[in-house]
């Protein structure tokens, strides 16, 4: 397949982006002063422009496993947001030596499986994902509130609707199933960030950390849109720099 494109910006050690449902350019935006220091890699992940669609019309995690291997050639530092986190984690497990420090923004994970808040946040993502716009209403709005997007009581905006379109049939998460002892037995620096604006997502990310063995941080100002919070910029610099 024709690879994904990866846009780059700045000066200084590699950080790949890899996004998830949001476009690049939007879950990225907080980091732009980073630049000065860093090259920012923007991956796009595939069915959103400029990289081409997805084979099948349908996002799935292999893909962009397979996507992001040839990237973690140059062992760059990588930092993945929500679904994006899925396909970053299979491709780290299966080249732990190319990755240079790990960084994990409420990735769409469902930990621990037990916890009935987490498995309520579960049933609500997969039956999105599965029905799209026809899922129950209330549903739909609680699910895509969580998950940053701008909705009321009305009508769903052109946009809004556009990204559930584009998620719809998406391959479930929970079918992921990333080796998570392969990276901590590596001894991958690693940092697992969240929001603090859903106790399901919080108690993800808390198990995450215990089983990666990593560090934890809490930026709350910018819902799922964890990289645009105040504080999560200079907060990941300083994970980063640590790291060396």
């Amino acid at each position: 397949m024709e690879p994904i494109v990866v846009t780059r910006e700045g000066r200084g050690p590699e950080i790949l982006l890899v996004h998830g449902g949001a476009s690049a350019s939007t879950t990225w935006r907080g980091l732009a002063p980073l630049a000065q220091r860093w090259t920012l890699a923007l991956a796009h992940r595939r069915g959103y422009p400029p990289s081409p669609p997805e084979p099948d019309g349908r996002h799935d995690f292999d893909v962009d496993a397979a996507d992001l291997l040839p990237l973690l050639a140059a062992r760059p530092h990588v930092v993945a947001h929500s679904y994006g986190g899925l396909g970053v984690l299979l491709a780290a497990s299966r080249r732990p030596d190319s990755v240079r420090s790990l960084t994990l923004l409420e990735p769409a994970l469902f930990l621990p499986p037990d916890d009935p808040e987490v498995a309520r946040f579960e049933r609500m993502g997969s039956e999105v994902l599965t029905h799209g716009l026809d899922t129950d209403p209330a549903t739909l709005r609680e699910f895509l509130r969580i998950a940053g997007a701008d909705v009321d009581d009305g009508p769903l905006s052109p946009d809004v609707a556009r990204g559930v379109r584009r998620a719809h049939r998406a391959r479930l998460p929970r079918e992921a199933k990333p080796d998570l002892a392969v990276l901590r037995d590596a001894g991958i620096p690693t940092l697992v960030v969240s929001g603090d604006h859903t106790p399901a997502i919080e108690r993800t990310c808390d198990a995450l950390a215990a089983e990666l063995n990593s560090e934890r941080l809490i930026v709350p100002g910018a819902g799922h849109f964890v990289a645009a919070a105040p504080g999560f910029a200079s907060g990941l610099e300083r994970f980063l720099t640590s790291v060396g």
